[in-house]
């Protein structure tokens, strides 16, 4: 969470957005944060704030770029309301004009549980991997409910198969992740794979390595591979969305014109 702040502290306590964004992990609840909402000018002479969105450096992972690469704001609601803005800020790759890097979504995707998945990033950054492990194990077990509902509104935007759909709804209701992963192996949307495989398979894979029988580097290891297939599927799941609505309002438009 980012506080806006006044010149209360000395310019080199506080950290600019660009670098907060770019630098600092989840787990730090608060920062002091400098340039981080700027003033705006309406054409009726009213002034206000507005979240800032620098550029930012980030690492891209397109066979293209697969290095550090600049980032550019693309979409996401700037508006601020008494100083305090709630949205999600999505980042376009400004050289291969094909990866997205979209800030705030994994939280809300584990709103519940959000302690719980900040509480294991605090582990990861520490180096404790059975904390971590065992944190993150139990942030996808709560919420494997709301992630096939997630991949079931993706199928439903992409018109998906009817028997694809109920094999979902079917895992949902399945209490044993193993078996609600093995009814839908091959039940997802082909936008929603990583590499070319099961997000939920992958995960399960993780998971289900017994965290007893591993080191506490190896625990680690797979902490941060569930992380980053977790951010990856979000990531896919908030863009399979949002493309999905931008053409059904590019067709109307057509259809209007």
């Amino acid at each position: 969470m980012a506080e806006a702040t006044t010149a209360t502290l000395e310019e080199d306590d506080l950290v600019t957005f660009s670098a907060f964004l770019e630098n600092r992990p989840p787990s730090q609840h608060l920062t002091k944060i400098k340039n981080l909402f700027v003033q705006t000018r309406a054409p009726t002479g009213d002034e206000s704030l507005t979240l800032a969105t620098p550029d930012l450096q980030l690492h891209c992972s397109s066979e293209q770029c697969n290095g550090l690469r600049f980032f550019r704001y693309s979409d996401g609601d700037k508006s601020v309301h008494k100083g305090t803005a709630f949205t999600y800020l999505t980042y376009l790759c400004s050289n291969c004009k094909n990866r997205l890097k979209i800030f705030s979504r994994l939280l809300k995707l584990f709103e519940a549980d959000r302690d719980l998945f900040l509480k294991g990033r605090q582990c990861e950054n520490h180096d404790l991997g059975i904390g971590a492990l065992v944190y993150y194990r139990r942030v996808v077990e709560n919420h494997k409910d709301r992630i096939i509902d997630e991949i079931i509104k993706v199928c439903e935007k992409v018109r998906t198969p009817a028997e694809m759909i109920e094999r979902l709804q079917v895992a949902k209701k399945e209490n044993q992740f193993s078996k609600a992963v093995e009814g839908i192996k091959d039940a997802i949307p082909e936008s929603l794979l990583i590499d070319g495989h099961n997000p939920l398979t992958l995960l399960y894979a993780a998971l289900s390595k017994g965290v007893h029988a591993k080191t506490d580097e190896q625990c680690l290891e797979l902490a941060r591979d569930i992380r980053l297939v977790l951010a990856e599927l979000s990531e896919r799941l908030v863009l399979a969305l949002k493309d999905e609505d931008e053409l059904k309002t590019a067709v109307s438009r057509l259809l209007k014109s």
